[in-house]
């Protein structure tokens, strides 16, 4: 679960509501049922009439999408693709096939391997690849879409709950007395709108593009590495492609920790050869 989300969205909520506390008002004054029913009734229906319904049942997995971290990292990946190369500079292509059972959940890299494996030609590796980040990428957005279209809707929803509201106001101009609470519990529609597009929908959905990013990153990136083995480019230039996805720091960061893992090798190495000896 991404925290910093669940945070977001309840400082956005809270500071709403307490903010008008302080000001004077009842928290009774923002609970009204009609204007809740006009407006997120009426988004939620605009929303399904504008997306077909395979699209909608994708909501629950969308939702997951835009709450939980991303599972990979960038410099978890690079350090992959770098031990990836060793072992084919070792021990050649075909030694990748045995490592494909370490990518039993990660479809693009196993994929990806096994071309290397079959021999496939570069260029259509790189088109295949790309391919499938581009339709990954459009599905996603495809789903996260419905965040955006609620956005767009809930506002114009608030609008015409106060408007329907006003009209009932308008209705009953005799009693001038209850004419002021009668306009402030119109216009609690238009709160309602336009707080849960700007609180709740559209932060969503941004969310979801960032995570998209994340993930589309990482598989530009295992495509850089994939082709990089391929062509059996030395490490040091492998590096030099792949940390360009990183910042100065996280580089330094997989740096040390390939010279961790080389210095583990070398170890073993050495108490292999004393146990030799002796």
């Amino acid at each position: 679960m991404d925290v910093a989300t669940v945070i977001g969205l309840l400082v956005g909520l809270l500071s709403l509501v307490i903010g008008f506390l302080m000001e004077g008002g009842q928290l009774i004054a923002l609970l009204k049922i009609t204007a809740f029913l006009i407006v997120f009734g009426g988004t939620f229906g605009a929303v399904i009439v504008s997306f077909p319904g395979r699209t909608l049942a994708k909501t629950p997995f969308i939702l997951k999408y835009a709450f939980v971290k991303p599972k990979e990292r960038a410099s978890d990946t690079i350090v992959r693709l770098i031990e990836l190369a060793n072992i084919s500079r070792r021990e050649g292509l075909l030694a990748l096939e045995g490592e494909q059972r370490n990518f039993t959940n990660d479809s693009f890299m196993s994929n990806g391997i096994q071309m290397v494996v079959d021999g496939v030609d570069s260029d259509v590796i790189d088109d295949i690849l790309n391919r499938d980040i581009e339709l990954y990428e459009q599905k996603i957005l495809s789903i996260g879409r419905i965040f955006e279209s609620a956005g767009g809707y809930a506002p114009t929803m608030g609008i015409i709950g106060t408007v329907m509201g006003l009209v009932h106001v308008l209705g009953s101009l005799e009693d001038t007395a209850a004419l002021g609470p009668a306009i402030a519990v119109a216009f609690i529609a238009t709160l309602y709108g336009v707080g849960s597009a700007n609180v709740i929908y559209l932060p969503i959905y941004t969310k979801i593009k960032n995570n998209l990013a994340s993930d589309v990153m990482i598989r530009q990136l295992k495509t850089e590495g994939i082709l990089s083995i391929q062509y059996g480019e030395s490490t040091m230039i492998l590096k030099k492609k792949l940390y360009a996805f990183l910042t100065d720091e996280e580089s330094q960061k997989v740096e040390e920790r390939l010279a961790g893992h080389a210095g583990s090798g070398a170890n073993a190495g050495n108490a292999f050869q004393e146990v030799g000896q002796s």
